[in-house]
């Protein structure tokens, strides 16, 4: 896979895994949505009572499944979640333009070996849209952003009452909100220049910590009428410290008064593909 060279002290280590994530998908001039699909599986214990060899071909299947995949499904990262959540052991993160391809890959993965005994413990679908308070908020990972070492999974719903406010007040409050995760966050400066460099043919992407900001990479996509949500929220970092630290600073918003529901949230550890399956 192609690997994008990143400098500064946030750099990613070269071990780290790499995807077609790396290429910007979303610029300033085209917002076109992109769908992003999080599938969280349990292995179940019939898996581990097979004899070793037939658990090796198990998971060459979905590897290979994995890298059939259609072209315009990127594979943004693989996690574990072995000693993180007791009701999960894989995350698999998925983005396109074509939600078919993307429930056609999850149906693949499932006819594997492996697949037939994986239990489909959650699945989060969103799509990407125009910012609503802040032209600069958009994904991460829809600027091209690489993954961080953590991420941090969670379904978002506001209450009704949120709705119910004008359309000013809102604006007021996610600003607040805004400002508190900015002290946290890549700041989006760096984030664009980095994806408006990749879109020029440059092979140094930069992102760097700042003291406008941390090391954190944002995500959230709409689930409004996909699911049970209204949003996905999807939040990176090499420091889990630095998630827990932002969203405890987060709770103090005012803001929080409109959550009707945040949880469950689930902790993934970014590993390659054939690392997170000899995890389970």
């Amino acid at each position: 896979m192609e690997r994008v060279a990143l400098d500064g002290p946030m750099a990613r280590r070269a071990s780290e895994p790499v995807s077609r994530m790396e290429r910007p998908i979303m610029t300033q001039e085209r917002r076109a949505a992109v769908y992003a699909a999080f599938w969280l599986y349990e292995v179940q214990d019939g898996f581990h009572r097979l004899p070793a060899a037939q658990q090796a071909e198990s998971k060459r299947g979905f590897l290979s499944a994995l890298e059939e995949r259609d072209p315009s499904v990127t594979l943004r990262a693989t996690y574990s979640l072995v000693g993180l959540r007791s009701e999960a052991d894989l995350m698999l993160w998925v983005h396109g333009p074509d939600l078919d391809a993307i429930r056609e890959l999850a149906v693949s993965l499932r006819h594997t070996g492996l697949g037939r005994y994986l239990n489909e413990a959650y699945t989060y679908v969103g799509a990407t849209s125009a910012p609503r308070y802040d032209p600069d908020h958009q994904p991460a990972f829809a600027l091209g952003a690489p993954p961080r070492k953590y991420a941090s999974v969670y379904p978002f719903v506001k209450t009704t009452e949120w709705y119910l406010l004008g359309r000013e007040e809102r604006g007021r409050l996610m600003a607040e909100h805004g400002m508190v995760g900015r002290g946290y966050a890549v700041p989006r400066a760096n984030l664009v220049a980095a994806a408006d460099a990749a879109n020029e043919g440059s092979t140094t992407a930069v992102l760097t910590e700042t003291e406008q900001g941390g090391g954190v990479l944002s995500n959230t996509v709409d689930a409004f009428g996909l699911g049970d949500y209204e949003f996905i929220l999807a939040n990176e970092s090499d420091d889990p410290a630095e998630l827990s630290s932002m969203m405890m600073a987060l709770r103090a918003t005012e803001v929080r008064r409109y959550t009707s529901l945040d949880v469950p949230i689930f902790l993934g550890r970014l590993r390659e593909p054939a690392e997170a399956l000899d995890d389970l």
